[in-house]
């Protein structure tokens, strides 16, 4: 008669199951992959296929009961990495929505602001133009893959175990909220540059001028020249967004 141990089952299933939390816990967080377009089916069948293709590159996991108290413990550890290592991609994308934001503030066009289904949140149309740049650049360029090759090194920076405050002690994920300033404000300075040349010449021009309506011309004046602005920034967003998303991936290497 066959028979098979509890040992021999832990051998069998721990391999792909820790693997796999972490995988679907990146799934959730992720920007694009997180959103609600995409199914929840789908998300487990790749965060299953990765844990699947990467059991030999993986070390070694710990054959723990799963209904002991360390079990809960190295599940809540994959869960709070693979969330940390989506938000760190999600600050990005916020990064950059937020100079979008800023761009459309001083163009005037935070008005014209709607509610988006995707995330569920109230955003702006220079924002959405930015947001939906920045998840094609994020697919045309790889950057799916590159999160994906740093998911499977992280088993090798934080290895199985029942510790999942270590991590969080170690990376400090709640710095990273600074990056959405800095690198937003680095993004959107050019433009919002432009843009204050524009309207110290438009105030100028009312001074020497009064006659001339300053805000009926400055307005098309300011939106004619912040679309041509993102019309010539948009292109040339490659290199801080592949640099900022380098710096955020090498921390989980």
């Amino acid at each position: 008669m066959f028979t098979v141990t509890e040992a021999q089952l832990l051998a069998w299933i721990t391999p792909l199951l820790w693997p796999f939390v972490r995988a679907l816990a990146l799934f959730a967080s992720l920007p694009v992959f997180g959103q609600r377009l995409v199914p929840v089916r789908l998300r487990v069948a790749l965060a299953f296929f990765i844990a699947l293709a990467a059991q030999p590159t993986l070390p070694a996991m710990p054959a723990v009961p799963l209904d002991s108290a360390t079990a809960m413990l190295l599940l809540v550890q994959q869960v709070i990495i693979g969330v940390s290592l989506g938000f760190a991609v999600r600050v990005i994308f916020a990064a950059v929505e937020m100079a979008g934001e800023v761009i459309g503030l001083q163009m005037g066009l935070n008005f014209a602001s709607f509610f988006d289904p995707a995330t569920a949140n109230q955003t702006t149309t220079a924002g959405r133009v930015f947001g939906s740049m920045v998840a094609l650049l994020f697919i045309v360029t790889n950057g799916h893959l590159a999160v994906i090759a740093v998911l499977i090194q992280s088993f090798q920076a934080f290895p199985v175990a029942p510790e999942p405050l270590a991590f969080v002690q170690q990376m400090q994920p709640q710095r990273w909220a600074s990056e959405v300033f800095s690198l937003g404000l680095w993004i959107a300075l050019p433009l919002m540059g432009m843009l204050l040349f524009v309207n110290l010449v438009l105030g100028v021009i009312s001074r020497v001028a009064p006659q001339i309506n300053v805000f009926a011309v400055g307005f098309p004046v300011t939106l004619g020249v912040g679309l041509i602005g993102m019309l010539l920034t948009l292109p040339l967003m490659q290199a801080p967004f592949a640099m900022a998303l380098e710096r955020m991936l090498a921390q989980f290497r």
